[in-house]
């Protein structure tokens, strides 16, 4: 299998670095193929804007989504979309590993989404859930907290439930896309525990990477459940 990992903190002693290498070498010994984004190391640009298109659809008035499908289609995307692209297009799985940020993704990340996930070759029109354009590949989110999972176990929990913060990006980016959303994997409060505590929790982390490829993808919508207007059928 060809995984990408697209790897996202700022500091390469990190416990999300830890991850990362984890990951890496037990997946490369598992005889994946696997390459990696690392998007600091990268000085990868986050910002969408009309500097990623070399020729302009409509040089008067910028509605990103239309340029970047004619960008794509022409082969006229910069240089720094157009590599991702290609390892976009090449995994069969990506792995995104990423400190949880103001309950997000941290903004690099973001700017990766926004940038790479281009119209015309992962969506539009109606092509979307399961008639995206990326169906048949798989995508996950492997990050780290300063919380605690209790904090996260349901509405009634401090912060919410985190299934439903995390919707934005497990539906409405990945599995928005076509991909299958795996069971994401979360090492909490990992500023406050101890060595011996995040040694046991990289052993956790191994045994899931182990298991990955033998998870069921998350359930998201079909678009044969909805009328041609997008109203449900039932």
């Amino acid at each position: 299998m060809n995984i990408l990992v697209v790897y996202a903190h700022p500091e390469p002693q990190s416990f999300c670095s830890s991850m990362k290498d984890l990951a890496v070498s037990c997946l490369a010994e598992r005889g994946h193929v696997v390459r990696v984004s690392d998007l600091y190391e990268m000085s990868w640009n986050p910002i969408a804007s009309a500097e990623d298109f070399m020729e302009r659809k409509d040089p008067g008035y910028l509605v990103y989504a239309l340029e970047q499908r004619a960008a794509y289609a022409s082969g006229d995307m910069a240089e720094d979309i157009a590599g991702q692209i290609g390892d976009l297009c090449w995994a069969d799985l990506l792995i995104f590993i990423f400190p949880l940020y103001w309950c997000s993704v941290p903004a690099i990340l973001k700017g990766w989404f926004d940038r790479v996930l281009v119209s015309g070759l992962c969506y539009g029109g109606k092509r979307f859930y399961d008639k995206g354009g990326l169906v048949g590949k798989r995508a996950v989110l492997n990050f780290t907290a300063g919380a605690k999972a209790h904090m996260f176990r349901d509405e009634q929990a401090v912060h919410g439930d985190l299934d439903f913060m995390l919707r934005p990006l497990e539906r409405g980016t990945l599995a928005y896309t076509g991909m299958g959303v795996l069971p994401r994997f979360v090492a909490y409060n990992i500023p406050y525990v101890s060595d011996r505590e995040r040694l046991d929790i990289l052993a956790n982390y191994k045994r899931y990477l182990i298991e990955l490829e033998l998870l069921d993808s998350m359930g998201f919508p079909s678009l044969d459940d909805y009328e041609s207007d997008l109203y449900p059928k039932f």
